[in-house]
């Protein structure tokens, strides 16, 4: 939750700050730290139609997650 209030105000320099990156179309949940940094980099070596068809698997229309974990709407 920390991390995502971060990139939705942009707190922190990086890719997503400097792109404008706010809304939360895909995440997962994973037991440990370690799985989830398994996880991640499993998916930044997928091609890019793969990752768009993970995302419309359960979002098909890109809506904004992070309004389901509590955060407010964006504008």
């Amino acid at each position: 939750m920390a991390r995502l209030h971060q990139h939705r105000t942009g707190a922190v320099p990086g890719f997503t700050a400097r792109h404008g990156v706010k809304r939360l179309i895909h995440y997962e949940m994973a037991e440990t730290m370690d799985a989830a940094i398994v996880r991640e980099k499993q998916l930044k070596a997928w091609r890019r139609d793969w990752k768009i068809a993970l995302i419309e698997q359960d979002n098909p229309f890109w809506e904004d997650r992070a309004v389901m974990l509590g955060f407010p709407p964006l504008a």
